[in-house]
């Protein structure tokens, strides 16, 4: 078996207004749902800040501000790559918390996700999520000074 390695950065903002956090509905290849943070993968040299509001807009339609960065979060998996070969994949997440300035919330057409959301924050753990919801919403509520948030279990 041979072992590729694989390094994803991605950035996401937490939006919190109301009682309820904006998601999106991400859509596996296999047509898996789950909900996730807006956001998504850096283009290359891109900024990750600029990434977060370029997928923000994309995945909801809203132009967002970004106040300030919450943290981090990695993973790391091992993903089946074709025949006799894996993919060692490490995705580091860098998570940032923002607020709508404009725009219309939307659903994304012809990209990773399928719908877009407010939904209530008491609501969130009946949902299909992600792991980073709950970490996104934890750095969200608790701001550790290192970035980290401890209270959910790792992806």
């Amino acid at each position: 078996m041979t072992t590729i390695k694989e390094l994803r950065v991605s950035a996401y903002a937490v939006c919190v207004d109301d009682g309820k956090v904006l998601l999106a509905r991400w859509v596996s290849a296999g047509g898996e749902r789950l909900w996730t943070l807006p956001g998504g993968g850096l283009d290359h040299a891109e900024d990750p800040l600029d990434a977060a509001v370029r997928e923000v807009e994309e995945e909801t339609g809203y132009t967002v501000a970004v106040d300030t960065l919450l943290g981090m979060s990695t993973i790391r998996r091992r993903h089946p790559r074709g025949p006799g070969r894996e993919a060692d994949f490490h995705g580091l997440g860098i998570v940032y918390d923002a607020h709508v300035v404009g725009g219309t919330l939307r659903h994304e057409v012809g990209g990773s996700t399928d719908q877009a959301a407010w939904v209530d924050l008491g609501q969130v753990a009946a949902l299909d999520r992600i792991a980073l919801v709950d970490i996104g919403l934890e750095l969200h509520r608790v701001r550790p000074p290192n970035g980290r948030a401890t209270g959910v279990p790792a992806p």
